[in-house]
């Protein structure tokens, strides 16, 4: 036997070895972002329960800047042992490919390994605007071409791709009032400086609910369970968009598939349990089954389609 074949045959006893004792230690999720928003509860909320299905600690470090890439950069550059996980959403591992210069590519060196549950994007007006429905706001916007404004946590935020995604598809001229941050583009919306936001329903749910502001839709093709009087994009007479801002863990491509295997198995045991259902509906997340690969194949699918939003507007880092 050569000696190639030797050290190949040892390496996978090892790695198959390693990959059974998994996990032996407390794991580390990345999430990307500053403590307290819908990233850091989602990645708190599943940390929490996963510590029993693991039987390790499972720790949140929040690691900010640069839009999510220094976070995601961190665990990408972590050591592949399955202990460093990637927590993120449409932004941090799609929009940002297309926005920074980044040393790694998000498409090739992570693995993914669970969607979790779907955020989707309600479009919504301050309550006096005369249009009261979607079509009434597209007929309002073409009638007053760039006039009506819009806002956004700023350039390649999620509220600005699927605002652009918006123009586009209903073929309306509404201006961009970019805000340092989600706070502000809400409140400026509420008090009319601006009529319309893109508004995600995990931490705007809220808001929606005691009525500050208007729905008018949302951008997933079906209803979402927290707010089920309010219509799809299609329902309200806008059909071809389909807008999902999707949180997810990822970790290192260079990770053995079993241990990834068994992250999937446990963060879907965690999803299905009754309490975690139960806090994550009443935040307005809706629980989304799927396996790796079908996370892997949305992925690929909203970079093609939403990062060509990104490049063709030369959006720079901020």
């Amino acid at each position: 036997m050569s000696r190639f074949v030797c050290v190949l045959a040892s390496l996978l006893t090892f790695i198959g070895t390693a990959a059974a004792e998994y996990p032996e230690r407390s794991i580390t999720i990345i999430v990307p972002f500053a403590a307290g928003g819908p990233s850091d509860v989602m990645a708190r909320i599943l940390a929490d329960r996963m510590r029993s299905t693991l039987g390790q600690f499972v720790v949140v470090e929040n690691v900010t800047g640069a839009g999510g890439s220094i976070g995601v950069t961190r665990a990408v550059r972590s050591p592949p042992d399955g202990y460093t996980i990637s927590f993120g959403h449409l932004g941090t591992h799609v929009f940002n490919g297309a926005i920074y210069p980044l040393t790694f590519d998000l498409l090739t060196d992570l693995e993914p390994v669970a969607m979790l549950p779907s955020n989707p994007m309600v479009i919504v007006s301050k309550n006096d605007v005369p249009a009261k429905t979607l079509k009434e706001f597209i007929a309002l916007a073409k009638a007053k071409p760039g006039t009506l404004n819009y806002a956004s946590a700023g350039l390649g935020s999620t509220a600005y791709v699927s605002a652009e995604l918006f123009k586009s598809v209903a073929q309306v001229n509404i201006v961009h009032v970019p805000y340092k941050g989600l706070p502000e583009a809400l409140t400026d919306t509420m008090t009319g400086r601006v009529q319309m936001y893109f508004l995600g329903i995990v931490g705007g749910l809220p808001h929606i609910q005691a009525g500050r502001v208007r729905a008018l839709a949302v951008s997933t093709p079906k209803r979402a369970p927290a707010l089920q009087e309010v219509p799809t994009m299609e329902e309200a007479g806008l059909p071809g968009f389909d807008y999902d801002a999707w949180f997810g863990l990822l970790t290192s491509a260079k990770v053995p598939r079993p241990m990834v295997a068994r992250l999937h198995r446990d963060v879907v045991r965690v999803l299905d349990l009754a309490d975690v259902r139960a806090r994550l509906s009443g935040a307005g997340a809706d629980p989304t089954p799927n396996s790796p690969e079908q996370f892997d194949a949305l992925i690929r699918a909203d970079a093609a389609k939403l990062g060509k939003i990104l490049r063709d507007a030369g959006i720079q880092p901020q």
